[in-house]
């Protein structure tokens, strides 16, 4: 089956897949959206939890679960790693304490690397929160009572949303040659199938 020349990715990978074509840097290109299919599931559980009380909502460890998740692959994306094994602190804790809308809150290496051990690592391997840390869905995006960090989901998936669309942008535009040209080794590397466990 062929696919259009600049398809993100088409339904099922195979080898039938062609790659993404998108130069280094020039004209705009057609990117189709990676908001949706990144961002989909997540706001529907936060939209699924808004008429209850902050007290009842139910899905807080499974939205910032994935919002963990994207934050390690966008953040791989933009360095054009195509194997992030062992590589997960550095790429959380970069994201977390660069980008612009997190760095406020995350305003050194030591808060963001407590965030990726507490919650990133007690999430994805025990379907926890390591620590005292709260996961709520009101406030501020990171609050600091004495030493326990408070995570609203909401805030941070916003945050995250605004990070994808300043990178998505970012790559239509096509002035910053390194940008594009990571994304394609990542991109073309998902593609291809090439990575092996």
């Amino acid at each position: 089956m062929d696919y259009p020349p600049n398809i993100l990715a088409p339904p099922v990978i195979h080898k039938g897949a062609i790659l993404l074509r998108l130069p280094p840097t020039g004209a705009r290109h057609h990117l189709p959206t990676a908001r949706g299919r990144f961002t989909e599931a997540i706001e529907f559980l936060i939209a699924d939890d808004e008429p209850r009380s902050p007290i009842d909502r139910r899905w807080g460890f499974a939205v910032l679960a994935l919002d963990c998740l994207l934050v390690e692959t966008i953040q791989a994306f933009r360095r054009g790693l195509t194997d992030t094994r062992s590589k997960s602190k550095e790429l959380s804790v970069q994201f977390l304490t660069e980008r612009t809308a997190f760095k406020p809150f995350f305003t050194s290496p030591d808060i963001a690397t407590r965030f990726y051990y507490e919650f990133r690592c007690g999430l994805a391997h025990n379907a926890q929160i390591f620590g005292d840390g709260r996961v709520w869905s009101v406030g501020p995006l990171l609050t600091m009572s004495g030493s326990q960090i408070i995570v609203n989901r909401t805030a941070f998936h916003q945050a995250f949303v605004a990070e994808l669309e300043e990178y998505l942008a970012a790559l239509r535009k096509g002035v910053d040659e390194e940008l594009r040209a990571n994304f394609r080794t990542k991109m073309d590397f998902i593609a291809e199938g090439k990575f092996q466990p």
